[in-house]
């Protein structure tokens, strides 16, 4: 497993163990297993300032996605399985500012609201976009938050 987690807050506490079992798992799910990411844990200001330089919106954000441009044909094409190679498909920043009041609005822990945030966010990063594809992300999100949040 090559996920790092950073925590850059002091708001909440991370399981940094339990984040990057469930990158992974989810790249797992997804045929991108062996892929390495970043999931950085910050503060609302840093991530309105990332969401307006990067994305133009100047707003607060839960969570962003940052694909690694360059290695996006290599992750979806290539697996080194084995070899101790494997690409970087990207950055997923998540607020904990806005985790936290989400989770609070939708009645479930904050523990909860990371890891949807992190599957989102994996999926952001290989490719899926849900204001473009009809519905393929959501579905495809829902399907993995039944099967890594909630095995029966």
């Amino acid at each position: 497993m090559a996920i790092e987690v950073v925590n850059r807050q002091r708001l909440a506490r991370i399981d940094a163990r339990r984040v990057a079992r469930l990158a992974d798992a989810t790249l797992g799910a997804i045929g991108k297993e062996g892929a390495n990411l970043t999931v950085a844990f910050v503060r609302d200001r840093l991530i309105r300032d990332l969401n307006s330089k990067f994305r133009g919106n100047d707003r607060v954000t839960d969570v962003l996605s940052f694909p690694a441009e360059d290695e996006r044909e290599s992750a979806s094409a290539v697996h080194f399985i084995g070899s101790g190679i494997s690409a970087h498909v990207g950055d997923i920043v998540v607020s904990t500012d806005t985790a936290l009041r989400q989770a609070n609005d939708a009645g479930h822990s904050f523990a909860r609201e990371v890891d949807e945030l992190v599957i989102h966010g994996v999926l952001h990063l290989c490719g899926y976009d849900h204001q473009t594809d009809r519905g393929q992300m959501n579905r495809l999100e829902l399907k993995l938050r039944r099967k890594l949040l909630d095995p029966k």
